[in-house]
């Protein structure tokens, strides 16, 4: 039985000592940290190329989003610039507004053709 108990805070310590070495960094200077250490740099560049990929990819999202409202509005704009004029173009109301004395023909107009 003594040696189940011996065992048993065997690990405690072992997870005690670990955890303080972790907090203390004298994990960092083991040989197997130190010979792999530039494999983990690859993977923290990799873990910063990803964040950074996460954050361009919300901001494209983010512009497209706002390219299509604009484009909507200016949509929306051209429809009610293009329905105005078609109003104020109309035959009836151009002759209202040049009033100046002319007169709109009640006949066809009719086309003179020259040959050369």
């Amino acid at each position: 039985m003594p040696d189940k108990e011996n065992i048993k805070t065997k690990k405690k310590t072992s997870a005690k000592n670990s955890f303080a070495m972790i907090l203390n960094g004298e994990f960092l200077t083991k040989d197997f940290v130190l010979n792999n250490l530039p494999f983990i740099f690859f993977v923290i560049l990799l873990m910063l190329l990803s964040v950074g990929k996460g954050y361009y990819s919300k901001n494209l999202i983010d512009e497209k989003e706002d390219s299509q409202k604009k484009l909507q509005q200016l949509k929306a704009d051209y429809v009610e610039t293009n329905a105005r004029f078609e109003e104020e173009s109309l035959r009836y109301k151009l002759v209202n507004k040049v009033d100046s004395g002319l007169v709109e023909t009640l006949n066809a107009t009719k086309e003179i053709r020259v040959k050369k």
